[in-house]
């Protein structure tokens, strides 16, 4: 067995200027949720908590990885600790300990004393100069601004802790202390980030996902919202609701002006966050909304679109750019995943209104039936995060790396990119147009679907596949589609010259 080590964990700067009993309380709150965290990471471990410190005595190296993802801890060190009795044991351990570190580096010591070793006949500082000038020989200076290597030294009663290497840790509060909100999920990059970023202030979330495409689709969010649950929920049980939004969107589109498609469906995403966040004794609702990101975000369009709930709507991300946010996705391990998901297309005017005004919206949704909401809400899906297994989820698998023989090969890009090369034989519809006709199509043929990157033609192919149609489509797009074609018949090369379909 591994020996144990001590790892000292820190409050994050916003529990060390609290009040006694709330940072008690933020304290208490803390170490449960790392108890969970260390449990869920099945890593063997004790928890002792103090004024200022948590102490974790574990085998395992990954103490350090798993404890730096639970909100509150400002920062783990992995620590050497030894029993002292007098100011010389201090300055031989720590000479024997820190003399590998810090040669050929510039260093700091900082001493930090607490219980009965502030007692002691010697201050901190006496400890910093003595064991500094016996460090310095092998050193390249001492540097008390910007040490390339800090030698710490935490002394506890008769236990002295030695580090010089500290992981930082997110900060934030400790999940579970802001109450409960519910955020809605896309799985794009931003609802996943605006998501994280309200758990980092200690505010647990249940989630909903609006779904306008298939399994598939809904299996991609899944695995979003998964890695915010296993990974930055400890302490909690997150669940996800999921509802059909199909049947609203095949309402707007039947009832309503086409301008003001995606004001009312975010609306109607608003009320069932709104009841859904009753239900779940929510204080508030959470969205990935930034200004002028998109037509139904600019300042007046958010504001017509809250109207619909009484609730507080947070918007954390209101004024990041793309880039910002793609890095916190990055950072919190969404990224790979979000990149995946397509953009919700069920609803795409050609003009949508940026500046819609309340009257005019009040008008548009008088033919809606407030009753189908309220059944699509009655019939949600409903996810315990943290139980889910993935694999036992039953989307079919709707991709393709060949094109059988006689299949129809529908091609999605754009018109300008279908002339420059295309498969032969392929047709070509624009995506939006392809959503709006399909159901016209041939039902007794295989269709194989292709766009640039595969993510338009997933979410077409689900949607076909869900309607009764033997649709697939194309892995990787359109670069693996013009490989796979190139790569056989020389004579089917030729036949899919540029230079052909150029003439």
């Amino acid at each position: 067995m591994a020996p144990r080590q001590t790892f000292i964990l820190s409050y994050s700067g916003e529990l060390s200027v609290k009040a006694k009993g709330t940072r008690n309380r933020f304290a208490e709150r803390l170490v449960k949720n790392l108890a969970d965290a260390l449990k869920s990471a099945e890593i063997p471990h004790e928890i002792r908590r103090t004024w200022s410190r948590i102490y974790v005595e574990s085998p395992s190296q990954r103490v350090a990885e798993v404890a730096a993802r639970v909100f509150g801890v400002r920062s783990v060190a992995v620590t050497e600790r030894r029993p002292w009795e007098s100011l010389e044991d201090l300055l031989r351990d720590g000479e024997e300990i820190f003399t590998p570190a810090v040669a050929g580096k510039t260093f700091a010591v900082r001493v930090r004393r607490g219980g009965r070793s502030q007692k002691q006949p010697f201050k901190s500082p006496d400890v910093e100069r003595q064991l500094g000038s016996r460090l310095a020989p092998g050193a390249a200076g001492v540097d008390l601004k910007t040490p390339q290597v800090v030698a710490r030294i935490e002394l506890r009663r008769d236990q002295a802790y030695y580090s010089s290497e500290g992981a930082s840790a997110e900060g934030g509060l400790p999940l579970g202390t802001e109450g409960r909100a519910l955020a809605l999920i896309s799985g794009g990059f931003d609802s996943a980030v605006a998501a994280w970023l309200l758990s980092r202030r200690g505010v647990m979330l249940d989630y909903l996902f609006c779904s306008l495409s298939g399994d598939s689709h809904r299996d991609a969010v899944l695995e979003v919202v998964k890695v915010l649950a296993d990974n930055w929920s400890y302490g909690t049980r997150p669940r996800l609701h999921m509802i059909d939004f199909r049947p609203i969107v095949a309402e707007l589109k039947q009832h309503c002006p086409s301008p003001l498609w995606q004001v009312l469906l975010k609306r109607q995403m608003f009320r069932a966050a709104d009841a859904l966040a009753r239900i779940s004794r929510a204080s508030a609702i959470v969205t990935g909304e930034a200004v002028g990101q998109v037509s139904s975000q600019t300042l007046q369009n958010l504001a017509v679109i809250s109207t619909v709930t009484e609730l507080p709507i947070l918007r954390p991300l209101a004024t990041a750019d793309k880039d910002e946010i793609v890095t916190w996705s990055r950072r919190i391990g969404t990224h790979d995943l979000s990149a995946r998901i397509p953009e919700d297309c069920m609803l795409v005017p050609r003009k949508p209104e940026t500046h819609a005004k309340p009257q005019k919206v009040d008008r548009a949704e008088v033919g809606l039936d407030p009753q189908l909401l309220d059944e699509l809400i009655e019939s949600r899906a409903v996810f315990d995060l943290r139980a889910l297994d993935l694999g036992k989820l039953s989307a079919p698998d709707l991709e393709t790396e060949t094109i059988p023989e006689g299949a129809v090969v529908l091609d999605l890009r754009t018109s300008m990119a279908f002339k420059s090369w295309h498969v032969p034989g392929a047709l070509w519809l624009g995506f939006a147009n392809a959503l709006a006709a399909y159901q016209s199509f041939d039902r007794d043929v295989d269709y194989v679907l292709v766009c640039e990157v595969g993510l338009k033609s997933a979410h077409l192919a689900a949607v076909m596949h869900e309607a009764g149609f033997r649709a697939f489509h194309f892995r990787g797009g359109f670069a693996n589609v013009r490989r796979f074609v190139e790569g056989g018949d020389p004579a089917l090369r030729f036949l899919t010259s540029p230079v052909l379909l150029n003439d």
